[in-house]
């Protein structure tokens, strides 16, 4: 019998987000996205990328999304 992924499962609207250190538990996962987006196209180098790494793990579903690597 096939498997359902994790990423296609339906996801909750509240999501955490880790960021140089720092958590934050957005109730809205919309609004953690577009934070996100607005911030990965205002900065550039290192920061970028941090912001980069969320942000696609956002689009992707997760619960939890974080710039650390694991």
């Amino acid at each position: 019998m096939l498997k359902t992924p994790e990423l296609s499962m339906p996801r909750t609207n509240k999501v955490t987000t880790v960021r140089n250190g720092k958590r934050k538990v957005w109730t809205d996962y919309e609004e953690a996205k577009a934070y996100f987006l607005e911030l990965m196209i205002s900065t550039d180098g290192e920061e970028h990328e941090r912001v980069e790494c969320v942000y696609i793990q956002l689009l992707h579903g997760l619960e939890e999304c974080s710039d650390e690597d694991e």
